[in-house]
């Protein structure tokens, strides 16, 4: 019995100085610290890289609103062929003296109207010399007519075979209601959620990774505290084998030390397979392959950094960044009012540019590819004045503006909440802890006065089994509460991050 005593000795000595273990590499097994797991799981995933690319995406587009505001210069041009050409006169045009025309074959005529006085007189004149005087008269004067039409008609042909038009142009904006401020506000705002965003996920995965580094840290304790409670009631079997066999103990002793030591052998084997899945959670988290060996720098689960009354809650809500997302939320809800109410300004754009085309008309109708270009300059201006569609939506994006603050109030309270909840549950555990600690220290003393009075023959084999499970219990119950305050105490540094 003596041989107990000084093992449970050796048990109280290695548990209190098991958490002084420092990092290190030990033949294959790597030895990783909190920070090394943070530090691995940040770089693990594709979690800061598409963060990386939404908050340059976010930057872009903040430069883009921006660059709306400056001139846009443009080169416009464009070429066709056409199988006809243009032509602005009719062929066949007809007048009260008569009717003039080109030929498909472009061959000009000219009919005389049989009402012209001309045309009577030589009816009244038939059969005299001086009709024929009067046929070739008019025959002369249409002949005349035909060419002179024909020459007009000509010049009024445009020649549509080969058209381009090439234009460099400028267009600068001058007013815009606040339009494009509203933009780029609204951008701005969407950048800032960005970084916001990939701050928190940065914050989540850190909270993530203390936690299941701690839990491994504490089933692994946990493992080694059952293994050491089996081999307590090994020895205690093996003790009460050799006391029934000098008749100081009964049978019914040895079964009652069998069966708790089997029921203990359960509760090893169970520590040792949530060893093996904290682990793997643990790898998990930090991009390791699920069946890597390693072990875990244990020093701090018993530093549990104090809570406080005094904290302030609203000040440490403040600086949330779930706050800062919902007040971004307004800015941009309150932008895209502005940005509605836009649409009912008069919006004044300025422009300028320089045209060139073939055919060009600066001195006639002419299709050389010698034309001449020329500048433009104008303002135009648009006066909203009867735009009910408009209206609606300015006074629903309004609505939305004001809900997006009651969501920030909302939020305030929220977080207000949940800060003092978190510091409320870290005393909790503190206050588990210190009661936890007394009850082992008391376990312990126990324990040892139990197994003194067994060697002496003082106690059962049953009062000396109450003991040894009084102070695995009173050990595991440190180890959760411990647990639990390292977690508790992650959380509440995540909530009051920047105090």
């Amino acid at each position: 019995m003596t041989r107990i005593i000084n093992n449970c000795k050796l048990w109280a000595v290695i548990m209190a100085v098991v958490c002084l273990s420092a990092p290190c590499r030990g033949g294959d097994t790597i030895r990783y610290t909190l920070a090394a797991c943070r530090t691995m799981a940040l770089e693990k995933g594709s979690t800061s890289r598409s963060s990386k690319e939404m908050m340059r995406a976010a930057e872009l587009n903040r430069k883009a609103a921006l660059a709306a505001a400056f001139p846009k210069l443009s080169a416009n041009g464009a070429y066709s062929w056409n199988s006809e050409k243009m032509h602005l006169l009719a062929n066949e045009t007809a007048f009260d003296f008569g009717t003039a025309g080109v030929a498909a074959d472009g061959k000009p005529y000219f009919n005389w109207s049989q009402e012209t006085p001309l045309s009577r007189l030589a009816t009244d004149l038939e059969g005299t010399h001086l009709q024929q005087h009067i046929l070739d008269l008019q025959s002369d004067a249409g002949q005349k007519i035909a060419q002179a039409y024909q020459q007009v008609y000509n010049t009024m042909t445009v020649d549509l075979t080969h058209v381009a038009v090439a234009q460099v142009g400028v267009t600068q904006p001058i007013y815009t209601g606040g339009r494009l401020t509203q933009v780029y506000q609204i951008a701005k705002a969407t950048e800032h959620i960005a970084s916001i965003e990939a701050d928190t996920k940065h914050d989540e995965v850190i909270a993530k990774v203390d936690e299941a580094y701690w839990r491994v840290v504490s089933v692994e304790q946990k493992r080694r505290l059952a293994g050491n409670y089996y081999n307590l009631l090994c020895k205690l079997e093996s003790d009460v084998s050799e006391l029934m066999q000098e008749g100081l103990a009964t049978q019914s002793d040895l079964l009652k030390v069998r069966t708790k030591r089997g029921e203990a052998e359960v509760k090893k084997l169970q520590a040792e397979n949530g060893l093996v899945l904290s682990r793997m959670a643990l790898a998990q988290l930090c991009g390791l392959p699920l069946d890597a060996v390693f072990t875990l720098d244990e020093s701090g689960l018993d530093e549990t950094t104090l809570a406080t009354d005094t904290i302030d809650a609203t000040t440490a809500a403040a600086n949330r960044k779930e706050l800062q997302l919902v007040e971004e939320a307004e800015n941009i809800a309150r932008s895209n009012a502005k940005l509605m109410a836009a649409g009912l300004q008069p919006n004044i754009v300025a422009s300028a540019g320089y045209v060139y085309t073939n055919p060009y008309a600066t001195n006639g109708i002419r299709n050389d590819w010698h034309g001449q270009g020329f500048f433009t300059a104008g303002v135009v201006v648009n006066v909203p004045i009867a735009h009910a569609d408009d209206i609606l939506r300015y006074k629903a994006a309004k609505h939305t503006a004001n809900a997006a603050a009651m969501k920030v109030d909302e939020t305030k309270e929220m977080l207000t909440l949940q800060i003092t909840q978190a510091n409320q549950k870290l005393m909790e555990s503190q206050q588990k802890i210190a009661v936890a600690r007394l009850t082992c220290s008391n376990a312990d003393e126990v324990l040892r006065m139990a197994q003194e009075s067994f060697a002496s023959g003082m106690i059962s084999t049953s009062e000396l089994m109450q003991a040894q499970t009084a102070w695995m219990a009173a050990a595991t119950d440190l180890l959760d509460a411990e647990t639990e305050a390292k977690v508790n105490e992650t959380r509440l540094r995540q909530y009051t991050k920047g105090l």
